[in-house]
């Protein structure tokens, strides 16, 4: 049995490749086939004591079913370890019940994983109240890396215009923006969000002159409607910005939406690798090797 290897969706196996390499280590496809009633069959093709799954968590009530079976299976093959590698990570926005008799989602998938890995490593989970990650996961590590080093490491590669004001759209966003904006040598502006509705937001920004006569770098974790995005740009270019580029971590958006984003005055819109799309051109397999090289070197 091999010490430590991937397994992946073949979906996946692009994202994944690049961080096996990373890390020497084997990559196994897991076989997913369908039913006509829609129930799956599972199957790895390969064994290892140390499994790193790989599974980012987007579409996630198809793919939390097949996170269980993988898990089964691996167990069965005599996996000891399970270390879910989910670059975007489902059901954490809610952390409350807002309503009497509802679920808290967040809770309920943070036990049933839980009971399933020992390990969960993601990138900028999208949490509110809740301060850490390992307070989702009871009994289990638990890692929430940043895309920020990776995002400033891309942008660094072209030349920026020395005037370039890194945005993000609210108050949640102020120490990720400020962590991507200072090793770019960028000032930066938060703005302030109020939410009308699941797809109504209105933002405004305090420093209005900051704004005017400069380009903007917007920056965002997750867009999955795109009103948020579409409504900051519009403030933006009301304000005077010069021209807009944005930078996300999570896009989770249809690709369709993409001629919104333009007509709200959106130049181009680049994403991490965290989830499959149109958009991916920052690589998240540095952030996630160096992370995940202690698995490897505690297996030899």
């Amino acid at each position: 049995m091999t010490p430590v290897a991937f397994h992946v969706l073949p979906v996946h196996r692009a994202h994944a490749a690049p961080i096996a390499e990373g890390l020497a280590v084997p990559i196994y496809d897991v076989q997913v086939h369908r039913f006509p009633d829609a129930e799956v069959r599972l199957t790895l093709s390969g064994a290892s004591t140390t499994a790193l799954l790989y599974l980012p968590l987007d579409q996630p009530n198809d793919k939390l079913v097949l996170l269980l079976l993988a898990c089964d299976a691996l167990r069965r093959s005599g996996t000891q370890r399970i270390v879910l590698v989910a670059p975007y990570l489902c059901y954490m926005r809610q952390d409350i019940a807002f309503h009497p008799l509802e679920a808290v989602s967040q809770s309920a998938v943070g036990r049933l994983l839980s009971g399933l890995v020992d390990r969960v490593v993601t990138v900028d989970a999208h949490l509110h109240r809740t301060k850490h990650l390992g307070a989702v996961f009871p009994g289990i590590e638990a890692d929430n890396l940043s895309a920020m080093p990776a995002l400033a490491a891309a942008l660094s590669q072209t030349p920026l215009d020395p005037a370039t004001l890194v945005v993000g759209p609210d108050e949640e966003s102020e120490p990720w923006v400020a962590a991507l904006a200072s090793p770019l040598n960028l000032t930066h502006a938060v703005g302030h969000k109020e939410r009308l509705g699941d797809h109504n937001v209105d933002i405004r920004f305090d420093e209005a002159a900051l704004i005017a006569g400069r380009p903007v770098l917007l920056v965002d974790d997750i867009v999955a409607s795109g009103g948020t995005m579409q409504t900051c740009a519009r403030r933006l270019k009301t304000l005077g910005a010069t021209r807009i580029d944005v930078v996300i971590t999570h896009a989770l958006f249809p690709a369709a939406l993409l001629d919104d984003f333009h007509q709200a005055g959106i130049r181009s819109v680049r994403s991490t690798t965290s989830v499959p799309h149109i958009t991916n051109a920052i690589s998240l397999s540095p952030v996630l090797i160096d992370a995940l090289r202690r698995e490897f070197s505690a297996n030899g």
